[in-house]
C-alpha cells in the first residue's frame, strides 16, 4: 500500500512510500546531515537511493544537481513519485539502473559528492536468501558492496571528492580498508549510539579521492534518552512521521 508522508524533519518536504517495503530510517536522516557540504559542490551521486530519502533532505541543503540510481524498479517508482510531488525533478534526477553497469557511462570524475546507504550484511555460501526480494537485495551485499562502492567512488569522484556511507560499526575495518585499496582515504567517522549506557549501532564514515592523511573521530551522537524519548542532537533531524492527506 503506497502512502504519502512528511518527510522527517522537513515538514515542507514530503515522501512517496509502500508499507510493504522498507520505509527510511533513521540512517538516511543521519547521512546527509554528515556528508560535507560546500558552496562549490555542482554534483552528487546517491548510491542505492530507495524511495529517495538522501536526495529530498540533501536538497535542502544544497543547490547542487543530484542523481540518485535505484536497482529495484517498484522502489524506483517511488523515488520518481517522491521527487515529482516535491516539484524537484529540475534538481533531483532518478535512474533505474544497476550501478555495477552504468558507471561506467557517466564520465569519469563528474561528481563531487557521492552518498550511499548500502545494503549492511555480507553474503556466505550458508546464507539462505531469495535473490528477487527487495527486502534481501536492500539487507544484503548480493548486488551492492563496500567495494564496488569505492571502486565506482575512485572512478567518479573528482579529485579530492568526497564519498560518505552510513553503515554498522561492525563492519569499520573492512570499510577502511576497502577506501584505501580505491585510493580514499578515510577522513571523518561518528558512532551514533541508542542510549548512553549502550554500544553504538550505527557509524558514518566519509573519505577523500586521493587526500592526504589525517581522520578526525567526531563527537557521538545519541539517539534515545533514558525514557525512550530522542535527544536534543535528534530532534532537529527527527520529528516524526507524521501522515500527510
Amino acid at each position: 500500500m503506497e502512502v504519502t508522508n512528511y518527510l522527517l524533519g522537513y515538514k515542507d518536504k514530503y515522501i512517496v512510500q509502500n508499507t510493504q517495503m522498507f520505509n527510511f530510517s533513521l540512517d538516511s536522516v543521519l547521512l546527509p546531515n554528515f556528508v560535507t557540504l560546500n558552496k562549490n559542490i555542482k554534483n552528487i551521486l546517491d548510491i542505492g537511493c530507495g524511495n529517495a530519502p538522501i536526495p529530498l533532505i540533501l536538497s535542502t541543503k544544497t543547490n547542487a544537481l543530484i542523481t540518485g540510481v535505484e536497482i529495484q524498479k517498484e522502489v524506483y517508482d517511488l523515488a520518481v513519485k517522491s521527487v515529482k510531488i516535491n516539484n524537484l525533478e529540475n534538481q533531483i534526477n532518478i535512474i533505474n539502473a544497476d550501478i555495477n553497469e552504468i558507471y561506467n557511462q557517466f564520465e569519469t570524475e563528474s561528481f563531487d559528492v557521492i552518498t550511499c546507504n548500502p545494503p549492511f550484511f555480507k553474503v556466505s555460501e550458508k546464507s539462505n536468501l531469495n535473490k528477487s526480494d527487495y527486502k534481501t537485495i536492500a539487507r544484503h551485499e548480493i548486488k551492492l558492496n563496500l567495494d564496488d562502492i569505492f571502486k565506482i567512488s575512485k572512478k567518479l569522484l573528482k579529485n579530492n571528492g568526497y564519498v560518505a556511507i552510513v553503515h554498522r560499526p561492525e563492519r569499520l575495518l573492512d570499510i577502511l580498508n576497502s577506501m584505501q585499496k580505491y585510493n580514499i582515504e578515510p577522513k571523518k567517522i561518528q558512532f551514533i549510539y541508542p542510549k548512553t549506557n549502550m554500544e553504538a549501532n550505527i557509524l558514518l564514515v566519509e573519505g577523500m579521492k586521493n587526500g592526504k592523511k589525517g581522520l578526525k573521530v567526531l563527537n557521538p551522537i545519541y539517539t534515545h534518552l533514558d525514557n525512550g524519548e530522542y535527544t536534543e542532537q535528534i530532534k532537529k533531524y527527527f520529528d516524526g512521521e507524521v501522515k500527510y492527506e
